[in-house]
């Protein structure tokens, strides 16, 4: 738990300082490896999302990155899964956290996997949780920068907010 609000401090701070609405992705430190690389990514990028940084968020996607959502629509492109996201958080929108568990990196190509679980909770990062499941991401490394290309979600429970939500068939 003191881990993940060192990683949340650091990550708003980070945020706040570095990107001020540039769009440039997480500053990289030479001394981490691949794995924490990753890691610390990802946890800035759910820091972005929280407070609605949607620009900080896609710094960390490619253009072409792919999205499964949790109940089974098909998302492609930078521009379309920004589109998901609500630049101004509300008492109705959904924070979207996830937490990897593993991250696996090639020895042979700059190509990374992630898996863990997510959760979207209604209004903040403290909130009820809407929805929720597990995931696994595609990362690829590009000028030193490791970057989403894909993401699966899948949803697993919900509560009676969204039980009426429909998986697609």
């Amino acid at each position: 738990m003191l881990t993940r609000l060192f990683h949340k401090i650091l990550g708003l701070t980070v945020i706040l300082s570095s990107w001020a609405g540039h769009g440039q992705t997480m500053p990289q430190k030479s001394h981490i490896n691949d794995a924490e690389m990753v890691r610390q990514a990802r946890f800035y990028q759910n820091d972005a999302m929280a407070i609605g940084n949607i620009e900080a968020a896609a710094s960390f996607w490619t253009e072409d990155v792919t999205l499964r959502r949790g109940l089974g629509a098909s998302i492609i492109g930078k521009d379309a899964y920004r589109a998901l996201l609500d630049p101004s958080p509300n008492e109705n929108s959904l924070i979207r956290v996830r937490e990897p568990d593993l991250i696996d990196i090639s020895p042979h190509w700059p190509l990374a996997y992630e898996s863990g679980t997510w959760t979207a909770r209604r209004g903040s990062i403290d909130g009820p949780i809407a929805i929720s499941g597990r995931y696994s991401a595609q990362w690829v490394k590009r000028d030193g920068h490791w970057l989403i290309r894909s993401e699966v979600f899948v949803a697993l429970t919900c509560t009676d907010l969204t039980n009426n939500w429909p998986a697609l068939p």
